[in-house]
């Protein structure tokens, strides 16, 4: 029995995936519990034209990151922070202030694709890692300076 997969299923396979299965767990789990749904010839026909749709957004998309990395080569940020004598920083850099810093900048990045390569704990620079797509990541230099 042929079954197309809603959602991923760890020892099966991935969502669209079209899996063949036993009759008994198709009929008896994977339909009823939505997991899945009989792949008929009408039923692929509907999944072809699904994914070539989703292969055509997610290619926008990427072509969408690729133009806002190409424009954050150039970027260089500054992110001020209450620091002591020693350079060391009171509280944290966190990827709110890179995000809002990059607002100000023009570009907007959610705050969650934002990663540091090393925590900001003293006053110096530092690299945040953007993640802008899953096959276009951007790596941003940002200077930390005591205020």
């Amino acid at each position: 029995m042929e079954i197309i997969l809603k959602q991923d299923i760890k020892s099966l396979g991935e969502k669209d995936d079209i899996v063949t299965v036993k009759p008994g767990y198709g009929r008896n789990y994977l339909i009823p519990q939505g997991f899945g749904q009989l792949a008929t010839p009408s039923a692929k026909k509907v999944l072809a034209e699904n994914l070539k749709q989703a292969a055509f957004k997610q290619d926008k998309i990427k072509k969408d990151a690729e133009g806002i990395a190409e424009r954050l080569t150039e970027v260089k940020l500054t992110i001020g922070a209450k620091a002591g004598e020693t350079g060391k920083i009171f509280g944290a850099v966190n990827t709110i202030m890179i995000a809002d810093a990059l607002k100000q900048q023009g570009f907007d990045v959610d705050r969650r694709r934002i990663t540091f390569e090393t925590e900001p704990k003293f006053v110096g620079e530092y690299i945040a890692n953007l993640n802008l797509h899953k096959e276009v990541k951007v790596k941003v230099p940002f200077e930390v300076v005591a205020e």
